[in-house]
């Protein structure tokens, strides 16, 4: 009986599915399938030291396509920082070198989209120091009023799956935010491929992996309390960002890492309701 009720189960499981995709349409896509930069027409890159006082230095050497994969190579490498100003109180010219190098790509000007389900397939190395990431930020406002999305972080031991907008005070963000230790998933759970997937509406944003949900953001929690720019960042188009961070405020110690490391991202695929 047992065995009986466990196949209606499945077969139960499989028409929702098959019901439920019908419903979405492919609006894009990258699938990384030709050698060499990453296609102009969908990324631009991110340069320099940029935020969180990580220590890799953004350049485009960094990203590429191999066998049907984007690459995002952190490297251990000296590089040389043409913004250095001794003296300056400004972080980003406070270093005369970097000690490693990296890659962030994103859509920003390209490409943007409200609303959908968004799905990538990529494959992280969990280890000390590193901070991949899937990431949106609104197309309009400055940070955090325009809204940031995290479908996927990684650092500290950890799988975040994070939200945030604007508080009371300017410039100061208010989070939703989860946290999943590496350490309870499958053992060498890093060593696989995995699957993160955004389900975006006008109530609630959900984000999971491998069909795990992993955190709700309900949109009529989320308006900006400072008055700057939009109400609710979360109704507006956002773009997306692919990156992986080295060091910094949260990413921590990379000195005991093995470099190369690369984050690989096997595809990136934006569907919409019908």
């Amino acid at each position: 009986m047992k065995s009986y009720l466990a196949i209606i189960c499945i077969l139960i499981c499989a028409v929702a599915s098959a019901d439920e995709s019908k419903a979405w349409k492919l609006v894009w896509a990258d699938e990384f399938n030709t050698d060499g930069k990453p296609n102009p027409k969908n990324w631009i890159y991110e340069k320099g030291f940029v935020r969180n006082h990580e220590l890799q230095w953004y350049q485009q050497d960094n990203a590429f396509c191999e066998k049907g994969r984007l690459m995002i190579e952190g490297r251990r490498e000296r590089k040389a920082n043409p913004n250095y100003k001794k003296g300056s109180n400004k972080w980003q010219q406070q270093r005369p070198f970097a000690k490693y190098t990296s890659s962030s790509i994103k859509t920003k000007g390209l490409h943007t989209w409200k609303y959908g389900r968004f799905v990538v397939r990529a494959k992280i190395i969990a280890k000390p120091g590193l901070w991949p990431a899937i990431w949106f930020l609104g197309k309009e406002g400055s940070w955090p009023s325009n809204g940031e999305i995290d479908l996927m972080e990684f650092y500290g031991g950890n799988i975040l799956a994070n939200a945030c907008w604007e508080g009371r005070e300017i410039h100061k963000a208010t989070w939703d935010s989860s946290k999943t230790p590496v350490a309870k998933l499958a053992k060498n759970w890093d060593k696989d491929f995995h699957i993160w997937r955004m389900d975006w509406d006008e109530k609630s944003i959900k984000l999971y992996v491998d069909n795990r949900l992993l955190n709700t953001i309900e949109l009529n929690k989320t308006n900006n309390k400072a008055g700057r720019g939009l109400t609710n960042p979360f109704h507006q188009p956002h773009y997306l960002l692919l990156n992986l961070a080295i060091g910094g405020k949260a990413g921590g110690d990379p000195s005991k890492t093995a470099f190369p490391s690369r984050y690989e991202i096997d595809y990136v695929r934006v569907y919409q309701r019908k």
